[in-house]
């Protein structure tokens, strides 16, 4: 495999895909879209204990839709779910969505993270996530920021600042994959109390401090620091333009996963909503199906690592944070 990232490495390297970020930073949370130029294929796989999710079985390989106009990820646990309702609106407001007769309903999916015990003033008069749904999809762009950003505005993991990460890998095929998390775990992405990343030997570059991997490893910890609060959940999309069914799609997001337990210690908790959508634009087809849908389930985890290395990497302080930012770490 060829081992190089597209021109922005972000997820929208993959042709027609574009990501959208709100924050409010008074709540210390916010809302992240991906949204097709045209419908897309998707899938989903759930490996964390406590989900929170909108309309992911429809996903299902037996079920009828076959696209989605978008998917959402978002803060606010349960109240975040909201914020697909105002990507929703704001999608059939300009004709998008799956035709019923004279109406068109659009199909969008979302998963949350619970960022309730940040910090931030969560006295709000009325649930600010449709509200964060819409001004995400107004600001859907090829370019978007990554760290405290979008979803990722009040994410933490069990020793520091999480956030929003993306990344992306052009194959030896010329199929493109990219991944976008919202990193907001129980455990770490980071060894020990050390700067090195989890996912260091899948760096491309030094997109995440290139320090490479720890030269010794303490022996593993239960993470106390969010275990009280059931507080946790990474969710996360792998998207590729290569040409994928929904069965496809679903083996892509579950292979994806790898990437999430290579870059968090330790991950798919049962205090964990560990999830991960997979969307297919379907512009580039197949020429060998078995070793190329292989290779794509390998490219997801990987870019899924280093978008969750990424993440914690870029995060930036804010008043009132709870925990250190990676980059207050010394090196």
């Amino acid at each position: 495999m060829t081992a190089r990232t597209g021109d922005r490495n972000l997820i929208t390297d993959v042709p027609g895909l574009l990501v959208g970020n709100a924050s409010d930073t008074a709540i210390k949370t916010g809302a992240t879209v991906l949204l097709g130029e045209a419908p897309f294929t998707a899938g989903v796989h759930v490996m964390g204990g406590a989900p929170g999710t909108r309309e992911t079985d429809l996903l299902a390989p037996d079920k009828t839709v076959d696209r989605v106009d978008a998917l959402v990820l978002s803060g606010g646990s349960a109240f975040g779910l909201d914020a697909a309702s105002g990507v929703a609106d704001a999608l059939r407001a300009a004709g998008r969505g799956f035709a019923v007769g004279d109406q068109r309903v659009p199909i969008v999916p979302g998963a949350i993270i619970f960022d309730l015990l940040n910090g931030g003033d969560k006295e709000w008069a009325e649930n600010p996530y449709k509200r964060l749904g819409m001004e995400a999809l107004a600001t859907a762009s090829d370019e978007f920021g990554i760290g405290t950003a979008g979803a990722g505005t009040g994410a933490t993991t069990a020793t520091l600042k999480g956030g929003l990460g993306s990344a992306s890998m052009v194959l030896a095929s010329g199929h493109v994959v990219g991944a976008l998390v919202v990193v907001n775990a129980l455990g770490s992405a980071t060894v020990g109390d050390r700067p090195h990343f989890w996912a260091a030997p899948f760096e491309i570059g030094d997109e995440f401090g290139g320090l490479g991997p720890a030269q010794d490893y303490p022996a593993p910890l239960s993470p106390r620091t969010k275990l009280a609060q059931h507080a946790n959940t990474t969710i996360g999309i792998v998207a590729t333009d290569a040409a994928l069914g929904k069965p496809q799609c679903t083996r892509m997001a579950t292979a994806a996963h790898d990437g999430l337990a290579r870059a968090l210690v330790p991950s798919h908790t049962p205090m964990d909503g560990d999830l991960v959508f997979a969307a297919s634009t379907g512009a580039r087809p197949l020429q060998d199906a078995g070793a190329e849908v292989l290779e794509l389930g390998h490219a997801a985890a990987i870019c899924m690592a280093r978008a969750i290395a990424r993440a914690v990497h870029a995060a930036t302080p804010v008043e009132g944070d709870g925990v250190p930012c990676w980059s207050s770490l010394s090196r």
